[in-house]
């Protein structure tokens, strides 16, 4: 029986990250916000996400991390700027408010299909991102979308280090990025593997009242996620550290699912989500 959770490589940065990350978006926002990010951390996770546009989160973050050995952490941030000024700007404000003086991946978030020519073209927030890389400010470069066909196309250029992309029982379309991700080398990182941070509390809510908690429940979406050996960490979005207990204790404890009890799982997640 595993006793600390299990890490996968992620893809060409060669950092091994721990199978279930920390999603930091909304966890400022609730007072015990602080205790689940604690939680994590002393619970093995070692993987934190956040963004600029996430209200609090980075400050949060810096105020834990010098409890820490830095080392034992991989901490990732996003900019949603479009521009080379725009991201360095970014860059040096995350590290600021983080208390670091790198950040291991740094990406380019949510970008959408007509934000592509801006990132790439001179003076575009790739530059920017590889600027910083090469002032040591950051060791990766990232791309995040919801955008399928932006993400295909991501990949193809191999200008990414790792790709954040949805994936759970609820939008398992993305199963072949995944895949085409993996065997180039980028690493897979998998966001919203509950079914969305937006639907959560009803998710929840659902599942709690409803005779079909038989059939899924927050552990068995988890374990659907992490059968996909294509992802390297799924990112949880936590508020509460009883939540994060819960989730560490499916990451340890999990089996692989075959690809019977997989669409079990996709047929369960599709009747709950009409529910909602």
């Amino acid at each position: 029986m595993k006793n600390q959770l299990l890490k996968r490589r992620l893809g060409r940065t060669n950092l091994q990250v721990t199978e279930l990350g920390f999603g930091a978006m909304d966890t400022p926002q609730v007072p015990e916000g602080k205790d689940a990010l604690l939680s994590a951390i002393n619970l093995g996770v070692n993987f934190i996400d956040t963004a600029r546009i996430y209200d609090g989160s980075e400050f949060l973050i810096g105020q834990i991390l010098p409890s820490f050995n830095r080392d034992d952490l991989i901490i990732a941030s996003k900019t949603i700027n479009r521009t080379r000024d725009g991201a360095q700007h970014d860059v040096d404000r995350s590290l600021s408010l983080m208390n670091l003086n790198r950040i291991d991946l740094y990406q380019l978030d949510d970008v959408a299909m007509e934000d592509w020519d801006l990132i790439l073209q001179e003076n575009g927030a790739l530059e920017g991102l590889k600027i910083a890389k090469y002032r040591g400010l950051i060791n990766h470069i990232g791309i995040s979308s919801h955008d399928l066909s932006l993400i295909d196309i991501a990949i193809e250029s191999k200008l990414f280090d790792t790709v954040m992309i949805e994936y759970s029982a609820f939008y398992s379309e993305t199963y072949n990025l995944t895949k085409k991700a993996y065997q180039n080398d980028i690493g897979v990182i998998a966001m919203r593997p509950l079914g969305g941070s937006g639907r959560m509390t009803s998710l929840r809510t659902v599942m709690e009242r409803n005779s079909l908690s038989d059939n899924i429940t927050p552990s068995n979406l988890l374990e659907f996620v992490l059968s996909n050996s294509n992802i390297a960490v799924s990112i949880v979005g936590t508020r509460y550290p009883d939540r994060v207990k819960s989730n560490v204790e499916t990451v340890l404890h999990y089996k692989h699912l075959n690809n019977s009890e997989k669409e079990k799982c996709k047929q369960a997640a599709g009747k709950l989500f009409e529910l909602l």
